[in-house]
């Protein structure tokens, strides 16, 4: 896990503070040349003077403040957010849930958000973090995670809607444990393709393969959602494992959201006026490089536990073109 270095919405990876650092001895050997007092004293005070000016000098991308970007949507006051708008955590008990939803609509994005998931006996409940739009023909990107008994391991599953079809379910066991620490869960949404990543690391791809017939989310903006909730119903063993709700209240929390993304507002995207070649619009086309795709690999060779493609019972007459091309 990352050393954060933070100051106020700002974070500082300890491999990027490594890197500066190196930096500064490059400058204190350049100095060392020279023999004069005033050199020497340099030299001593280089280091104090960098720590001092560190907060004002990092210029990485800073995460929005929750209450700037989200809005609590139901659960009573089980969902609140702390820390100047830091952080934000969902509870949930016998009587609700909670939950909450993105102010804005997007059309296209690359959507980070770190998850610290229930701990413990969290069996029963899912924390769903998704985008998703209105309507009976809905589109959405679903992340939910699946809670266990303690000592067994969360379930991860994905899912695409388009058009109101879904039944695309990818699952998969995480190589961490999600309820220790904050993990990244980011979601790339382009014309071409959908990304489900997690720690950086691909763990699926659904493209675009309108050519077959196969609908894609990409004329209706969503809004990124998420919620905790009890579905003992199905969510444990095919619902074998009820809620133990003396263990109540779960919490859920969130931190460092990040949405590089097209808003969609009054009918227009924010990135109608912009180049999609742009640095700053490079997800627009951005694919799976060489490096990428072996970490895809790697990842559903090794913690993948179900794909719908490889679902021959559930599809008895043929499986979903998709699957063909993909």
């Amino acid at each position: 896990t990352p050393f954060l270095f933070s100051s106020k919405h700002h974070y500082f990876t300890l491999q990027k503070l490594q890197y500066f650092l190196s930096h500064i001895n490059i400058a204190r050997l350049a100095l060392m040349g020279s023999t004069s007092s005033s050199s020497v004293l340099s030299i001593l005070l280089l280091p104090l003077l960098i720590l001092l000016l560190l907060p004002s000098m990092i210029i990485t991308t800073s995460a929005n403040p929750f209450h700037q970007d989200f809005e609590i949507t139901w659960g009573d006051g089980r969902a609140k957010i702390l820390n100047d708008g830091e952080l934000l955590t969902l509870s949930l008990d016998k009587a609700s849930g909670s939950g909450f939803q993105s102010k804005n609509e997007y059309l296209f994005g690359k959507i980070d958000m770190q998850l610290k998931l229930v701990p413990g006996n969290s069996a029963g409940t899912v924390t769903a973090y998704y985008l998703s739009s209105k309507g009976s023909a809905w589109d959405e990107i679903d992340f939910e995670f699946l809670g266990n008994l303690s000592g067994n391991p969360y379930i991860l599953h994905t899912n695409v809607f388009s058009q109101g079809k879904g039944n695309r379910e990818q699952q998969f066991y995480l190589w961490f444990d999600p309820t220790a620490d904050f993990h990244t869960y980011s979601i790339l949404w382009n014309p071409q393709r959908i990304i489900f990543s997690v720690d950086g690391t691909p763990i699926r791809e659904f493209k675009n393969m309108e050519s077959s017939s196969v609908p894609f989310p990409k004329n209706q903006p969503m809004r990124i959602y998420s919620s905790l909730w009890n579905a003992d119903d199905w969510a444990t063993r095919g619902g074998l494992v009820k809620t133990d709700w003396t263990q109540a209240p779960f919490t859920a929390s969130y931190m460092n959201f990040n949405a590089d993304a097209c808003v969609w507002s009054s009918g227009s995207s924010s990135c109608a006026s912009t180049s999609s070649t742009s640095s700053s619009n490079s997800w627009l086309s951005q694919e799976l490089d060489s490096a990428s795709q072996k970490r895809l690999q790697w990842a559903q060779k090794n913690y993948m536990i179900y794909n719908y493609c490889s679902d021959t019972k559930r599809f008895p007459q043929g499986l979903p073109p998709e699957c063909f091309t993909s």
